[in-house]
């Protein structure tokens, strides 16, 4: 599949029609690497082992050097006391353990710079030789952007989380909505990225625009984006812990539709700050998705499609249903975190060759 997907920019040079298209294809390929190691790794990570809130304040170059001597780090931990999840969930951490959830914390932020550095500074090399198209120069200029943007919104986010609340006797986590909006920026990043090489490195097919190819591309991109929205409900599932209230499938505790579905009001709350509601969408969405994936792949064997278009349709199909397996196991073990991981890089993994499906069957233009 990597052959398939990635053909190595060595062999690419040795076609004279296709040397200048490396340079132009160059930054598409690295960004797709750099922004899934983002989302589907540290990012992951910070959510499950509950760090994201260690770090109390933001400095882009100054937060870069951690903490050394003793007195750095009791002075870090002293700041982290004066906040909420300390207070509340985290009275008898020791500096040890303050230690780990704060590299955890680190490493995030310093990935985040990291591509950051890998989008900015390769697109202002080939901007500066002039290997970009006026086109490819508008999409690259976004997709730093919304790097930059990305940045921002994480410590929006976090910023939630420090907030002292009066009122509320819950345990001290970010805002849900300033979660989803957080990890919603970033798979729109990874799919411009994702999309933007496919695009250039894959040789385009010419296929013939029957009637049952137009219903497969349609239902192709109904189903990626049916993926992406279950993608972005994880967001709520994590940040509500909603995980947690019905741990059984495929009944919810003793019932197909529990009871406390509608207990918030106004009702439209429910769908984003219910736990119940929550889970309960995203298993309908989870469900939906497999079942577009399943009709995708069978409308696609009554249609002639080249090999690695084929390739793509059953990789998809094989992903879908593992993702299922994950989500369920995870839901019956009470989210052990490696799984849970798991199960959310999965999520990047279908979206992905979900992506490479639409642009396999993207139309030729005339």
């Amino acid at each position: 599949m990597q052959r398939l997907l990635f053909p190595p920019l060595k062999a690419l040079m040795g076609r004279p029609c296709l040397r200048l298209l490396v340079p132009r294809a160059a930054p598409g390929a690295q960004v797709p690497l750099r922004s899934g190691l983002r989302v589907g790794e540290t990012g992951l990570g910070r959510r499950l082992t509950e760090s994201g809130l260690s770090m109390v304040d933001w400095h882009l170059i100054k937060e870069m050097k951690p903490p050394t001597s003793q007195g750095e780090w009791e002075a870090e931990f002293q700041k982290y006391q004066q906040f909420p999840e300390f207070k509340i969930l985290n009275h008898d951490m020791t500096l040890a353990e303050f230690k780990f959830i704060w590299y955890m914390e680190y490493s995030h932020r310093m990935w985040g710079r990291l591509v950051g550095l890998a989008y900015i500074l390769p697109a202002a090399y080939f901007w500066r030789k002039g290997w970009l198209s006026r086109g490819m120069k508008g999409r690259v200029l976004a997709l730093c952007g919304l790097v930059c943007f990305q940045g921002l919104l994480g410590w929006y986010m976090v910023k939630s989380g420090l907030e002292e609340k009066p009122d509320s006797h819950d345990i001290p986590r970010v805002s849900q909505y300033r979660l989803a909006a957080h990890l919603g920026s970033a798979l729109v990043l990874y799919c411009a990225s994702l999309w933007t090489s496919l695009s250039l490195l894959l040789p385009q097919h010419k296929l013939p625009e029957t009637r049952q190819l137009l219903w497969l591309r349609r239902l192709a991109h109904g189903t990626a984006g049916l993926v992406f929205l279950t993608a972005l409900s994880g967001a709520f599932v994590a940040g509500l812990d909603a995980g947690l209230v019905y741990n059984s499938f495929p009944k919810m505790g003793e019932s197909w539709i529990p009871e406390d579905l509608f207990t918030f009001s106004p009702v439209l709350r429910n769908a984003f700050e219910n736990p119940t509601m929550v889970q309960f969408d995203h298993r309908i969405l989870g469900i939906s998705s497999v079942t577009a994936v399943t009709a995708l792949y069978f409308l696609s064997r009554r249609v002639p499609l080249p090999r690695r278009t084929k390739v793509a349709a059953v990789t998809l199909l094989a992903l879908a249903y593992t993702q299922v397996g994950l989500g369920i196991s995870t839901l019956l073990l009470y989210v052990p975190t490696p799984l849970a991981a798991t199960h959310q890089s999965g999520s990047l993994a279908l979206l992905s060759v979900a992506l490479w499906l639409m642009n396999e069957l993207r139309r030729v233009p005339k």
